[in-house]
């Protein structure tokens, strides 16, 4: 792990109702021959109770963060709070107790979840063993129950299919009553069917619980599910796609959900309204989406314009015939 770099005069108050607060935050990694800026000047905010996801190609950042929004990994700069406490300021034991209390974690990777000789049900136990909590199987099996698998409590994981061992790894991760909860690709190993299912049980969290969630993923798809996605580009922030609906009003509008056909939920789904919108940072620079700039035949290190329509408040952006 790198240095870490706080500069105090530059952290703001944090309002009670923010979960997570990033404020110019830098990530570098450092080796002997070789400097990466994983992360540079990343500003990101996030709810108490929200649900959003976070999008990105390999490479961009959004893993750095969530190890770092985890208690994996230390900034090099910048201001992190979660659950108001200053993850730069953290102790070795500060980290150790966040993990343990704060934040839960599901991997795609079900071998960093699961223990393979144990039981669904033992699985779940074993952060509680760890903490030294009591009525640990009553808690495990409630939180069995409501991922969909309590009548699967006593199966061994070679009994469970690839979806199933998911929905253990997101009791497992509830066991200790987290504030947050994060998940890498938690659905990139399984069928869209089984995806769906596994995003219904993190909406169904979020609603019941009050949970904050954060879904890190590469599938540009769960915007079309999620009322909140931020796109991170080269380490920044670029763009956050937003419904102008929430689900929860969609699904008031069509009346009992049980009531909704197949044809339906496609329609409302296909003509679910979203927008994304542009992203400026504290430094006055914007990260304009990709398909956007091939669109005006625009590469990287070109010279463009920029012209303002005093009428409309806009501003167009052109390549430069210089």
């Amino acid at each position: 792990m790198s240095d870490v770099l706080v500069d105090d005069n530059s952290v703001a108050a944090i309002s009670d109702d923010c979960m997570i607060s990033c404020e110019n935050l830098v990530k570098i990694y450092k080796t002997s021959e070789v400097e990466v800026v994983a992360l540079q000047g990343l500003d990101f905010e996030v709810k108490r109770g929200e649900l959003m996801a976070i999008v990105g190609n390999s490479g961009s950042g959004k893993s750095t963060l969530l190890n770092m929004l985890g208690g994996l990994d230390k900034p090099s700069a910048g201001s992190l709070f979660v659950d108001g406490k200053n993850l730069l300021k953290f102790s070795d034991n500060d980290y150790m107790e966040y993990k343990r209390n704060t934040v839960g974690f599901v991997w795609q990777n079900n071998a960093r979840n699961l223990i393979p000789y144990l039981t669904a049900v033992q699985n779940v136990e074993m952060p509680m063993i760890l903490k030294g909590s009591k009525q640990r199987r009553e808690r495990a099996l409630d939180l069995l129950n409501k991922v969909g698998l309590l009548n699967r409590a006593n199966s061994r994981l070679d009994q469970m299919s690839g979806g199933e061992q998911q929905r253990v790894a997101i009791a497992i991760a509830l066991a200790n009553s987290p504030k947050l909860l994060l998940a890498d690709e938690p659905t990139g190993a399984v069928d869209t069917k089984t995806s769906r299912a596994i995003l219904d049980i993190f909406k169904e969290l979020n609603r019941t619980e009050g949970l904050t969630i954060v879904i890190v993923t590469h599938d540009v798809k769960l915007s079309k599910h999620i009322d909140r996605v931020v796109a991170i580009r080269d380490g920044r922030i670029s763009s956050e796609i937003v419904r102008k609906r929430s689900y929860a009003e969609e699904l008031n509008n069509l009346g009992n959900i049980n009531d909704i056909t197949a044809e339906q939920a496609a329609e409302e789904e296909e003509d679910a309204q979203h927008e994304e919108l542009i992203v400026l940072d504290r430094s006055g620079r914007l990260q304009i989406p990709k398909d956007y700039l091939e669109a005006l035949g625009i590469k990287g290190g070109d010279k463009v314009k920029a012209e303002l329509d005093e009428e409309s408040g806009r501003i167009h952006i052109f390549k430069s015939s210089e």
